[in-house]
């Protein structure tokens, strides 16, 4: 009898943390909330430098590459929504959960957590700089004479948005914030081509590899094939995602999911392949690492676009902080034994941001170095930790089709997490000159 009352008092209070968590706690959500949390979490500003990734591969190759990451990521993003209830009267609402199914208990925790991690927290302190460095962009491009900000000041303004924004409870309750930020991703990709298209085709194009010898060009090529890959990233918050999403036996929720995640990589395609192409057939080797600034005029599209982005990485930064919360949140009631509270949030939640505020502050390079740390952290989660867990759970039969596309896609995702982290690390030692602390 007492054993049966303390079973029941452990799950009343696991239900009633269930319940306060932000990726458990609303399982109300429309399939198209999940479109616009994939296309928030996914088009990263990171797509305004795909032409000159493109510079860097090549015709063929960056073709190839670019259509391969867009099929294998969707297809690994298949894989996890299938896998999200695979398990009869199981949710797994989480990517370490689903690793600790997979894994073990311990082992998948430490396989998922820190490279879940790496991606998240690396990913908020970036869209930290790059919302500090699009309003700057912003300021200068609408107020020429105006006397030099510090991009400290405007990291700290993009910070001041994050410090409100991150006091909502959970997924649902940033669904609009979600929606402006994927219509904005939309809206400076389309910028981004269409101003392009209007420019022309410029007089001097040239699409041979920039680099002066063959090793500077492979090392390059790297690079590159990291800025590709890396510009799918929103696996790392999916079943986070799908948790919000009602579920029963009858109608699961990976139909609804599915509905909403493939319409999110159709918007996707529609905003990396024209500004990749169009980018690198307009300008050829010639182009910037940001579009934008090769379009140079009209000053009011530069500006507005940057603005757009400055919204749209409003929206990303919450995406990824609210798994991040919910991990923090998670740890604190369950392993620290402190009791769910509004206080509680509050402070974990004003002390996360503050901390990516600070970093970025400190290290505005910091998108640099994490295409090096990212490498192997991306890759992993994204391109090949799927389909081993996909191998684990379904067992297909050796040599099946099933089996063969697996491992290929682990070996490719192997190979990427090996040769990017080497261009992006000879890319940070020869620019590690121009890095300033605090700019």
């Amino acid at each position: 009898m007492a054993y049966n009352e303390s079973q029941n008092d452990a799950a009343t209070r696991e239900k009633a943390i269930n319940d306060w968590l932000p990726v458990t706690s609303s399982r109300n959500a429309k399939w198209w909330y999940s479109t616009f949390h994939n296309v928030t979490a996914m088009v990263g500003a990171g797509v305004l430098s795909l032409p000159y990734a493109m510079a860097q591969l090549g015709w063929g190759p960056g073709v190839v590459i670019l259509i391969l990451s867009w099929v294998i990521t969707l297809y690994t993003l298949w894989q996890m929504v299938e896998m999200h209830e695979m398990v009869p009267g199981k949710r797994f609402d989480r990517y370490h959960e689903l690793g600790q199914h997979v894994f073990g208990e311990k082992l998948g925790l430490w396989i998922v957590v820190p490279q879940q991690l790496v991606v998240q927290v690396g990913v908020n302190i970036v869209y930290m700089v790059t919302g500090g460095k699009s309003l700057k962009k912003f300021h200068d491009v609408v107020c020429p004479e105006c006397k030099d900000i510090k991009l400290t000041y405007f990291i700290m303004i993009f910070a001041s948005v994050q410090f409100v924004l991150s006091h909502l409870p959970n997924f649902n309750s940033i669904s609009v914030v979600s929606l402006a930020a994927a219509v904005m991703s939309l809206s400076y990709s389309t910028i981004a081509w269409g101003a392009t298209l209007k420019k022309g085709v410029q007089p001097d194009v040239d699409y041979s590899y920039k680099a002066s010898t063959k090793t500077g060009a492979v090392f390059d090529f790297f690079t590159a094939l990291g800025d590709v890959a890396f510009a799918y990233a929103g696996h790392n918050v999916v079943l986070e995602i799908q948790a919000t999403i009602p579920s029963t036996p009858e109608k699961p929720s990976k139909k609804p999911m599915w509905r909403g995640a493939f319409l999110a990589y159709l918007v996707v395609a529609i905003c990396y392949f024209p500004v990749a192409l169009i980018g690198y057939w307009y300008y050829g080797n010639n182009v910037e690492d940001n579009i934008l600034i090769s379009l140079e005029k009209p000053a009011w599209l530069i500006a507005t676009a940057n603005m757009f982005v400055v919204i749209h990485v409003i929206g990303s930064y919450q995406i990824y902080a609210m798994a991040v919360f919910d991990l923090l949140e998670t740890a604190l009631v369950t392993k620290l034994n402190f009791s769910p509270s509004l206080m509680l949030r509050f402070v974990t939640r004003t002390i996360y941001v503050a901390f990516t505020m600070f970093v970025g502050i400190c290290i505005p390079f910091f998108g640099g170095l994490l295409s090096f740390f990212g490498g192997f952290a991306f890759a992993p989660t994204t391109y090949f930790l799927p389909c081993i867990m996909w191998l684990g759970i379904c067992k297909p039969k050796k040599f099946s089709l099933s089996w063969i596309i697996n491992y290929v896609c682990i070996i490719l995702g192997i190979l990427l997490m090996v040769l990017s982290p080497i261009g992006a690390l000879r890319h940070i030692i020869l620019t590690a000159k121009d890095y300033e602390f605090f700019s």
